[in-house]
């Protein structure tokens, strides 16, 4: 990301039960690992929703559907010891797959072939602040939605 610049980028929630699929990540100034929704840099002149079915493709080569927009966060937070300022528009989604359901971690990978694993973890060890989930605000996000799912 350049400096001084936000970053807009899309991400989507996938949930399974009381699990959320998310990608780990590691911070080596904090010597932290974190994990957020997948999802990515939205393009120049590309719709948010398109951004996200290209980013689940390019990662994982899967499909997705049902995607509904939820909401846009704003977040600004500090990785390898450099400030970063982003706005996040939310989405939740359905994987095509159901295999995909079933399974612990998928191995992914970046369009920069980095590689990074994404995994079904349980919404609880967050809560608890055992592991953090960003962007931060994104726990408050998930309960907001899920009463209004209910009601």
């Amino acid at each position: 990301m350049k400096p001084k610049q936000i970053r807009p980028i899309a991400i989507c929630v996938f949930l399974n039960g009381d699990r959320i699929f998310v990608a780990e990540g590691y911070d080596p100034n904090k010597k932290e690992t974190f994990y957020r929704p997948l999802g990515g840099e939205i393009s120049f002149g590309e719709l948010s929703r398109d951004c996200i079915i290209r980013e689940i493709k390019e990662e994982m080569g899967e499909e997705i559907k049902d995607l509904k927009y939820l909401d846009l966060m704003e977040n600004r937070f500090v990785y390898d010891g450099k400030s970063n300022h982003e706005i996040v528009l939310v989405y939740e989604a359905l994987f095509v797959d159901p295999h995909l359901y079933q399974v612990e971690s998928v191995k992914c990978q970046e369009d920069d072939g980095l590689e990074f694993t994404a995994w079904w973890k349980p919404i609880s060890e967050f809560r608890e602040g055992r592991i953090p989930l960003y962007p931060e605000g994104m726990l408050d996000l998930l309960d907001q939605w899920r009463k209004k799912r209910s009601s």
